[in-house]
Parts: C-alpha cells; structure tokens; sequence
C-alpha cells in the first residue's frame, strides 16, 4: 500500500503547504493501518471488531489495497491523500467546516477550540481518530457523536472537561482524557462501549466516591490509568478484564483482602507514589498471573506478604520506603514449591534495611546479583 502513499497532507484550515514532520509519519502509519484494518472490517461485516491488541486473535494475510480516492471536494485545488485533515497549532478557536465526509483522521490538537457543536461532526461517518488535546474544550454537545458510528480513538487530553461526554461512540476502542477537570465517573458514562480498550484518565481530581457503582459495567478495557489523583482506596468496579492497572500517585493508604478480588487477569499494577502503610495478606493471591508490581514511594514497613506465592513476578519495586528488615523467604517460594520466572528485578534501595544483614539466599530466585538494588538509605 505504502507505494500509493506519497505523504502529501490536507490543510483545510490555511492554504499554504504543509511538510509532515518525521514523528508524525510514525503515527500516521499506525493510524493507516487502523483504516486498512477497517475497510477489511466491513468486507467481513465485522463491525464489533476494534481490538488495539492484535495478540487477541490471528490476523489475516491481506492483498495490496487500491490507493486511496481523491476527496470529493478539497479545497484550494490541491490533491488530497490519506484520508487525513492535519489542522493542529493554527489557533482555532472551532472545528472547520466542510470537512471531507470520508476523513479518517482528524488532527486539531494544540488548538483553542472552545466546544464541540452538535453539527461540527456531523456526516463524518468514516472518521476512526479524533485529536483535540491540548484545547481549551469544556463543553460537548450530547449529540456531537452521532455521526461518528465508527469511531476508534478519542483524544480530549489537556482540556477544561468537568465530566466524561455523553453519548460517547459505541465503536470507541481508546479514550484519552488526561489532565482534565473531571471529578464524577457517571454510571452511564461508557454504556454500550463494549469493546473500550484502554482508558486513560489521569490528572483529574478525581475522588474515589466519584466514581459511580456500575461506571464499568459491560466494559472489556485491558488498560486502565487513573494516575494523580485523589483516590483514596483502589476502586473495585471496575472491569474484570485489566492487564495493566495504574494508580501511581494517588493517596491510597492500604491494600486490603478485598480490592484485587475481581482482577484475576491483572499482569502490572502501578501503586506507586502513594500512602501505602499495609497490605493485608492474601491479598496479591487474587492476581496470580501479575509481571510487575510497582510499590515505590510508599509507606510500607516490611515487604508485603504473599510475594513468594506469585509464581510469575519478575520485577518488583519497593524502593523509598520504610522497610527496616528482609527476612529470607520474602520473596522466593519454599520447600519443593517452584517459580515460573525468576526476577529481573527487585528494587531496595532508599529504605532503612541493613544490607549487610540479609542472607545471600533471600534472592535466590533472580537472575543474578545484577537483579537486586539495595543500600543508598539516608535519613
């Protein structure tokens, strides 16, 4: 395909040329591919298919498309390729009009637009990726999406948002709305977002009351960031479904039986750079799958009970805490019982522990002395 793509861009917001930078290629590539995968979407009659995780399922083997048809209309007399409006760092204060209605891509971050108007997307029923971070947006009209049936990524990032649009597109794959206002997770804030991949919604002042009971429900979201905020406990509701979980600057103060319970599949957790004094045990039992678990910057006063038992973790991070002691099977299993992976990293160091005074056979299922940092403690 890439032979018909001669990276000529659409500038619908100024007439005078536009060079697409080198970092932009990149995620035009990936965006590209999105759209091939689309069209053969629809060849399938496939339209529930919005995986961002392509190891879900085997991808087929497809033949080269035709290139690209020229935009119906495309203003200045120029030729248009891609599929793609590039309309960011203009200074905009509203999204264009007479936008091409076959617009795949349509980039307008780092811009001043204000709102989203119930007909500023209207009949852009091809559009798979939406850019409006780093606005000045603060309102979206309930119906602002109900062109957008095919929608795939939404970037609302560095905005003035106070709450999660409504109505938001079913087809959605990727939300990104970080550094927001947000401070209420509505219950039918995702309804029927089925196949919601990764959320991403850091940077709010968001509380741990304001996330509604049910706010996830009929969610399959693989990733899941909610990083400095205020959350006070990790949220129970929220989908079965995680890999990745991220809480890291937070001011949660405990881990309790009862908080990983639903999160089986769970392979990181971020709990970084919160307030973290205890972890009662039992509680890492209920993710038995985990890789890596973040743990710096905390509270903690010993290492956390039931590491030995989790058969997959490799790295670990507890540095900068307070743990004055490291018994030998902290971290590694006993008796006849074995270790999937062994660690390739177990970070110690910044707490009061005496180094000198921990047995050598402590790390005895890492990879080698390479795999441990202890010392550099000052009070």
């Amino acid at each position: 395909m890439k032979e018909y793509l001669l990276f000529y861009f659409l500038a619908l917001c100024y007439a005078k040329p536009f060079i697409l930078p080198p970092k932009y290629m990149a995620l035009t590539d990936l965006m590209l591919k999105d759209m091939e995968d689309d069209d053969d979407d629809d060849d399938d009659n496939d339209d529930d298919d919005n995986s961002l995780f392509p190891f879900k399922k085997n991808l087929p083997v497809r033949p080269t498309p035709p290139p690209f048809d020229l935009f119906p209309s495309c203003p200045f007399g120029r030729q248009c390729y891609l599929k793609i409006v590039q309309c960011s760092d203009l200074g905009l204060t509203s999204i264009p009009n007479k936008i091409p209605y076959d617009t795949r891509l349509l980039d307008l971050q780092n811009n001043k637009i204000k709102e989203i108007k119930e007909k500023d997307l209207q009949g852009l029923t091809s559009l798979s990726a939406l850019f409006l971070n780093n606005n000045k947006l603060y309102k979206v009209h309930p119906k602002a999406f109900q062109s957008t049936k095919k929608l795939r990524r939404l970037y609302l990032s560095h905005n003035q948002l106070t709450e999660i649009p409504s109505n938001l597109p079913k087809s959605l794959a990727e939300i990104r709305i970080h550094d927001n206002k947000v401070k209420k997770v509505q219950k039918e804030a995702f309804k029927g977002i089925h196949s919601l991949h990764v959320l991403e919604m850091s940077a709010n002042p968001l509380e741990s009351e304001g996330i509604e009971p049910g706010a996830f429900d009929g969610l399959t979201v693989f990733h899941i960031r909610i990083a400095d905020a205020k959350l006070t406990s990790i949220p129970k509701d929220l989908p079965t479904s995680i890999y990745q979980l991220h809480l890291d600057h937070n001011k949660i103060s405990g881990i309790e039986l009862e908080d990983l319970l639903r999160y089986k599949e769970l392979q990181r957790l971020g709990l970084g750079h919160n307030k973290i004094k205890d972890v009662e045990n039992g509680s890492f039992a209920s993710i038995p799958n985990v890789r890596e678990i973040h743990l710096e910057n905390n509270k903690l006063r010993r290492v956390p009970p039931g590491l030995a038992d989790l058969k997959y973790l490799q790295v670990l991070f507890l540095h900068s805490n307070n743990i004055g002691k490291v018994d030998v099977n902290d971290f590694c299993p006993t008796g006849l019982k074995l270790k999937k992976s062994l660690y390739s990293g177990i970070s110690l160091f910044k707490n009061p522990v005496k180094y000198w005074e921990v047995q050598p056979a402590t790390f005895r299922c890492t990879l080698g002395r390479n795999s441990v940092h202890l010392g550099n403690f000052r009070k």
